[in-house]
């Protein structure tokens, strides 16, 4: 392909550059009436905010081919300049209301010419600059760059037009690989730390080390501790709002960086602290990624998802100052795990009566029993693919399972009774609470301070500092009001019948089981303390239900319970039982009589405890003379 030479340009010939624009003037596609009576566009993009205020050069140089538009024939007036996607990438459509606005006046065929710097100004997508080409070869829209002006219907200039988005995107590829290698170098060093969580503060010289305020280590401990006890990000969440517990955050940005100010705990904070492993002495790098579908679903608005453990690029235990071990770390997020709503996880446990939802796993099929209350005191375990697909998988009343499985947890509880007692006295957590009230004294007490040293002259300074002085009194006296309150709702010290009342109950733990107070909740807690899983053999033509239970360590034992059925059919020795009725009524005896011997020989009925009556038997008696009677 060869240069071509540029005369003075006039209407309907091809216009070359002028002298002063140097490197634009290479090549240049034909210029005729109909582009002129259109508009010329001028894209201006540079990548990041970093680049609009350092590149200075560059930007002038964008703004400058409006100069260059005008030289070409265009009038000052019929050239736009579009600079909306300032300091945003191209590498996608979305989020560049720029471009979108270009491609909206080319599909409109109100555009002659557009000009770029450079064409991967343009788009850094493969995707987004071939859909630009042809819809400016649709409408006979030119382009140009300092190389020179293409047509996107001429073979040879769509060839390099082609060539330069391919370059453009790699080169952004290349780049971008570039930094990321330097970085996960860094890493591997365990020396990339951008920032630090709450708890920590970053040195100058790029150590990490606890945050020096006594009253923000005391409240990361408190959060571990308390879902050490509470065991769910929920409860957690709701216990610190409702006593309202702070967490001081480290400014990472703006004239305030490394101000500590005090923030209600957010759930977003909250997740934040519980999964993140520096807590634990850790550092870590590429725990997250980027999430392509999410990113394309929400507008090309980034969207991270979390990668597992094993995923995670570099991982160095005891690296930095811990909070907690990295076993308490590991348990935590397991705790976390098991508490989601999903097949593989028992989740958190809820208010109901049935005491094993998320625990019991029905023996025909694997899946997992669903709670149901048919009424609101008779909780129903029913299959899951039963409730989903319509198997003929049976379900069982919860009340005969509930029982055994309360029976072996309190059993295999029996030798650690006595270690219970103690345990449930130290539930006292009075110490956040004090140094709020010493950091509130503390800052209306510098407010005074400030106060008094000023000058009686300067009267504007002295109001101003009242002011403040008011404000840090107001905030003490709404501090020491809150802790007040806490007091009374959580007494300070229990009292000695209180203290009897506990120690007793530890040494019981079947009336601690059955205590009213105990809820549902911390039964299914205890149990989980214990068991893995419950696993029920059910039959629709057996009463007789085998369970196993597989406790934590490895362990399964093998239990038999009876359960309520619905029919006389559903029983196992039904027919048995049947032929029983008939030999008891041809030796003479009575109905009455008849349901005394069933009871005496252990037959059972369907639902009732109270065994085989008159009318029971009656009934039965008169279901065999009718089924006689329609075989005759």
């Amino acid at each position: 392909m060869s240069d071509r030479e540029f005369s003075e340009p006039c209407r309907g010939e091809r216009r070359a550059p002028p002298s002063h624009c140097a490197g634009l003037g290479r090549r240049s596609a034909p210029i005729t009436d109909r582009h002129l009576s259109k508009l010329a566009i001028v894209y201006v993009r540079q990548s990041s905010p970093q680049q609009i205020f350092e590149h200075q050069e560059s930007r002038a140089r964008q703004y400058a081919l409006a100069d260059y538009a005008a030289t070409l024939g265009w009038p000052r007036e019929r050239i736009v300049v579009i600079d909306d996607d300032q300091g945003r990438s191209g590498r996608t459509l979305e989020q560049r209301p720029g471009f979108q606005r270009l491609l909206a006046e080319v599909t409109l065929d109100h555009v002659g010419l557009i000009l770029g710097l450079e064409l991967n100004r343009l788009s850094r997508s493969s995707k987004d600059w071939y859909h630009l080409l042809e819809l400016c070869g649709i409408f006979g829209t030119l382009l140009a760059d300092q190389d020179g002006v293409y047509d996107a219907n001429d073979t040879n200039d769509r060839l390099v037009l082609g060539l330069k988005g391919t370059m453009s995107e790699v080169e952004l590829a290349t780049m971008r690989n570039r930094l990321e290698r330097g970085k996960l170098h860094k890493a591997q060093r365990g020396e990339l730390i951008l920032d630090v969580p709450c708890g920590y503060l970053k040195l100058p010289g790029g150590e990490v080390v606890l945050d020096p305020d006594e009253q923000v280590r005391a409240t990361v401990h408190l959060i571990f501790e308390q879902f050490a006890e509470l065991g769910s990000f929920g409860k957690l969440y709701h216990y610190l709002r409702r006593n309202k517990v702070h967490m001081g955050v480290r400014l990472h940005q703006g004239p305030r960086r490394g101000e500590l100010v005090w923030r209600p705990v957010s759930r977003a904070l909250l997740g934040r602290m519980l999964h993140h492993p520096i807590y634990a002495g850790a550092y870590a790098y590429g725990r997250r990624c980027v999430d392509p579908k999410r990113t394309a679903a929400s507008g090309g608005k980034v969207r991270l998802r979390s990668l597992p453990m094993a995923e995670w690029k570099v991982l160095q235990r005891d690296r930095l100052p811990a909070y907690i071990t990295w076993e308490r770390y590991l348990a935590n997020q397991q705790r976390l795990l098991d508490n989601r709503s999903w097949p593989e996880a028992p989740g958190v446990p809820r208010l109901g009566l049935a005491l094993l939802p998320g625990l019991l796993v029905c023996g025909a099929c694997g899946r997992r029993m669903h709670a149901g209350y048919r009424t609101k005191a008779k909780p129903y375990y029913e299959c899951m693919r039963r409730k989903l697909e319509g198997s003929n998988c049976c379900g069982l009343g919860a009340a005969a399972v509930d029982d055994l499985v309360s029976q072996q947890v309190l059993r295999a509880l029996e030798p650690a009774a006595l270690e219970l007692s103690l345990q449930a006295l130290a539930q006292v957590h009075h110490r956040h609470w004090q140094q709020r009230l010493q950091r509130a004294r503390q800052e209306a007490q510098r407010a005074e301070r400030q106060y008094q040293a000023v000058e009686p002259e300067n009267r504007l300074v002295a109001r101003t500092l009242e002011q403040r002085w008011e404000e840090a009194l107001r905030q003490e006296q709404a501090v020491q009001e809150d802790y007040d309150r806490f007091r009374q709702e959580r007494p300070r010290q229990l009292t000695e019948e209180e203290r009897q009342r506990i120690e007793a109950l530890a040494r019981d733990i079947p009336a601690l089981w059955q205590a009213p107070e105990t809820t549902a909740a911390q039964r299914k807690e205890i149990v989980r303390l214990l068991v893995e899983r419950v696993v029920v053999q059910v039959q629709a033509t057996s009463e007789r239900v085998g369970v196993t239970i597989r406790w934590r360590g490895g362990q399964a034992t093998e239990h038999e319970i009876v359960r309520s059925v619905a029919r006389y059919q559903s029983l196992d020795d039904y027919p048995r039982m049947l032929e029983r009725i008939r030999e008891l009524r041809q030796v003479g005896l009575t109905i009455a009589q008849v349901a005394q011997q069933l009871n005496k020989e252990g037959y059972r009925t369907p639902k009732s405890r109270k065994g085989y009556t008159s009318t029971s038997v009656r009934k039965l008696l008169s279901r065999q003379s009718q089924k006689g009677q329609q075989e005759v």
